[in-house]
């Protein structure tokens, strides 16, 4: 095949990286995103003069020869606009005990600190194993691989490297670690280092130690010292950036463009539909979408790992969301932008809340004298899609109950909250499947619990799958990665 012509369907971070890298090496592409603005759940809405990030709000990943650089030097993009942040956030652990998350050296002192001497090796073990898991991850992102193209360079650069530059001890850790959680290696750690680690797993990896695969629990750990920025303009400013360079490299980003379907012929695709009665012509398509998404834009033709999904999935997670404009005197001037308040165990509905601010220094963020605050926290998807279909009144009440409920965690990092907060707009996954279009609001993606529970992207022959359902998983370095992951196959398909 030829100058295929290339439609991305969702303006969020992986399909844009794809489609910047793939217009970057001359081919034809349309990127058609349903909002008025990219980036999905990593987005950056405007409501009365805040904006918001709606929900990913922590942004890591820039540093020299990590995913953000990688991505910028395979799109063309000359700098990420931003702040580098450290500390990445302070957590607060149900005693009442405050961690600060450090990228630098420091990170070592406040740990020892916080859970004692004993606690190093549990750490040594964590970067240890990290600093391999994304060594291979940017030499060879071809996990799980899908053809015997991809086998043989994962076997040639990836397997193959690990096996000539570690030691024998260090291999087999690895081939451990593989087939067991990230528990096993916290033996008999304190409660309180647990409870920490089990909190910073469940934003990383949507789950607990106790399930969470070791290998990818030491890299989604390890996300303060892999280069945390504050984003100009909020997390949305990734996305804007990455849309910029698809139009400066040739391509075309289109919004209000819901697409309905994917036309299928022969096995491909050969168009795709929109919501307007256009047929735009696709002659390979990559989803910037979750796997029931692109279920439904199939129909009939989808494959049978698709036709085999439950109606709704049955782990991972909804967001709840609390968006506020606060009065910025709220938070010393020195103060981190991120918190982490762990409330109760067990981790999961409502025990764990995130805060996020935007920087004092990032005025068009809110209005002067103001700071856009973004906080969440972890929610099934049933009980809200059930009050809201059967029992409105219900729904509300809920909504109601969860603003409060988060209000009272956020109070034990930022005291008087509340009075100063001028705007508060809460969001459920009912709120975020009407704007991200995901299948029942689930976000986050598949929990990490195994090496093979994210998807390859290759759906079948020419249609390619991008976002956080396929390897590496969560996170917008992640996601990126996984997007040039996608323009790297799409480049040897063709």
């Amino acid at each position: 095949m030829s100058q295929p012509h290339i439609v991305v369907i969702g303006a969020g971070v992986g399909g844009l990286t794809a489609a910047a890298a793939l217009t970057r090496a001359g081919l034809p592409v349309t990127v058609l995103e349903a909002h008025v603005y990219p980036g999905g759940c990593a987005g950056t809405f405007y409501h009365q003069g805040y904006r918001f990030d709606a929900g990913a709000t922590l942004a890591g990943g820039f540093y020299p020869g990590g995913p953000m650089d990688r991505v910028a030097r395979a799109t063309g993009i000359d700098a990420w606009p931003g702040q580098p942040a450290d500390p990445a956030m302070d957590v607060y652990l149900p005693d009442g005990s405050v961690i600060t998350r450090y990228g630098s050296q420091a990170r070592w002192v406040e740990r020892r600190r916080a859970f004692g001497p004993a606690s190093e090796a549990f750490w040594q073990w964590q970067e240890r194993t990290a600093d391999a898991l994304w060594t291979l991850a940017l030499r060879t992102p071809t996990w799980p691989p899908q053809t015997p193209g991809e086998l043989v360079r994962l076997l040639g650069n990836g397997l193959g490297w690990l096996g000539q530059d570690f030691p024998t001890h260090l291999r087999s850790q690895l081939m451990a670690d593989a087939v067991q959680p990230v528990a096993r290696r916290l033996g008999n750690a304190s409660p309180a280092l647990r409870q920490f680690v089990d909190g910073q797993l469940l934003i990383a990896a949507q789950t607990t130690s106790h399930r969470a695969n070791a290998l990818y629990g030491a890299a989604a750990l390890d996300l303060p010292r892999r280069g945390i920025m504050h984003m100009t303009g909020g997390m949305g400013t990734i996305a804007e950036t990455l849309a910029a360079a698809v139009e400066e490299n040739g391509g075309r980003v289109s919004y209000r463009q819901t697409v309905t379907q994917i036309n299928m012929q022969a096995g491909r695709p050969r168009a795709v539909i929109t919501k307007r009665g256009e047929e735009i012509r696709a002659d390979l398509v990559i989803a910037n979408l979750p796997p029931w998404n692109i279920a439904q834009l199939l129909g009939n033709e989808m494959p049978s790992r698709l036709a085999r999904l439950p109606e709704m999935p049955r782990d991972g997670w909804g967001a709840f969301m609390v968006y506020a404009g606060v009065d910025t005197g709220v938070l010393p001037a020195d103060a981190p932008l991120h918190y982490q308040i762990i409330v109760d165990t067990p981790l999961g509905e409502g025990n764990s809340v995130f805060l996020s601010f935007s920087p004092g220094w990032d005025t068009g963020r809110a209005p002067p004298g103001r700071r856009a605050l973004t906080m969440s926290t972890h929610t099934e998807l049933a009980p809200w899609w059930t009050l809201f279909e059967h029992d409105p009144a219900g729904y509300q009440a809920r909504k109601a109950a969860y603003t409060e409920r988060v209000y009272q965690a956020a109070a034990r990092a930022v005291p008087g909250l509340r009075d100063a907060t001028n705007l508060i707009k809460p969001g459920t996954p009912v709120t975020f499947r009407r704007f991200t279009r995901r299948g029942w609001g689930w976000v986050g993606g598949f929990p990490q619990t195994n090496l093979f529970r994210a998807w390859g992207p290759r759906i079948m022959p020419g249609l390619w799958m991008a976002g956080d359902s396929i390897f590496p998983g969560q996170s917008t370095a992640a996601v990126a990665l996984g997007g040039l992951r996608v323009a790297d196959g799409v480049l040897h398909e063709i």
